[in-house]
């Protein structure tokens, strides 16, 4: 039977990590909002955009070409996957990775770019190639970081290397809900406005296809952006709830080694009352 000091030792850790664990939810917590008005607020621009880019595309005509339009059909596959940088954040980072390792598994040639140190440590050890890793930005992710992002990912695209780029991220769905999200990056594919639908008029300088080719790589920014916003909210949002439930874990078990802790006192006093009694009829 464990001593009255090991459980006031005991009790004092889980006290100590009770503290840690709720001063980390506090954190979160204040994060979280800023983090979901940001995704919030950016869901309008990134919808807008993909009209615009439709309506565009209606007007540049059906022979019009860019390289981000291009198929490379004897390529592999890069996997653009966003997970967190830090840990006790639940099945966030797990649950994403999961979700990009499972897209490797028809057997084609699969590379990864990965956004986040708890990605990269998990391919790395499973011995997948990482063609480029971005750490430190998952939890506060700013535009010039999707445009850094953008960038090398249609370079990459466009050596021909690669047939298609996938990506996965994490979309905040609420404070406590969110999930895995998996979907064909590059090549793009443009969804013309349908014809019978009311049209924006638009003024075209020099011509809808110049407009075009200029709006596709900015698309792409503004979808890998928004990606990063989500899954950022949907990180504080894990992180929320693992340290909620941790400091609620810390709670019982405190209330339950106070207990154990009253008990053995209880029993030792018992004994030593036992003792003198049987000491003083042995006096007698």
């Amino acid at each position: 039977m464990a001593s009255l000091q090991d459980i006031r030792h005991r009790i004092k850790s889980v006290t100590s990590t009770k503290q840690i664990t709720s001063a980390m939810n506090m954190v979160a917590t204040s994060r979280l909002r800023h983090a979901k008005e940001a995704a919030n607020a950016n869901a309008p621009y990134a919808r807008k955009v993909a009209e615009v880019i439709g309506e565009v595309a209606a007007n540049a005509g059906a022979d019009f070409s860019h390289p981000l339009l291009e198929r490379h059909p004897d390529g592999g596959r890069l996997v653009f996957v966003v997970t967190a940088d830090k840990g006790l954040a639940g099945a966030y980072s797990s649950n994403a990775c999961k979700a990009a390792h499972a897209l490797a598994d028809d057997g084609k040639p699969t590379d990864y770019f990965v956004v986040g140190r708890k990605g990269e440590a998990y391919f790395k050890n499973r011995g997948f190639s990482i063609v480029k890793s971005y750490t430190g930005i998952s939890e506060r992710p700013a535009f010039e970081h999707a445009r850094t992002i953008a960038t090398e990912l249609i370079r990459l695209y466009r050596t021909g290397k690669y047939s298609e780029i996938q990506m996965v991220y994490t979309k905040f769905l609420s404070a406590i809900s969110c999930e895995p999200q998996a979907g064909k990056l590059l090549p793009l594919t443009v969804e013309q406005s349908e014809e019978s639908a009311p049209h924006a008029e638009y003024i075209y300088e020099p011509d809808a296809a110049t407009v075009l080719g200029f709006l596709l790589p900015q698309y792409l920014c503004t979808t890998v952006y928004a990606a990063l916003l989500q899954s950022a909210a949907s990180e504080l949002s894990s992180r929320m709830n693992a340290m909620s439930n941790a400091t609620d874990n810390a709670e019982d078990l405190i209330a339950k080694l106070n207990l154990h802790y009253n008990k053995v006192r209880q029993a030792g006093i018992t004994t030593e009352l036992n003792e003198i009694v049987a000491g003083a009829e042995g006096l007698k």
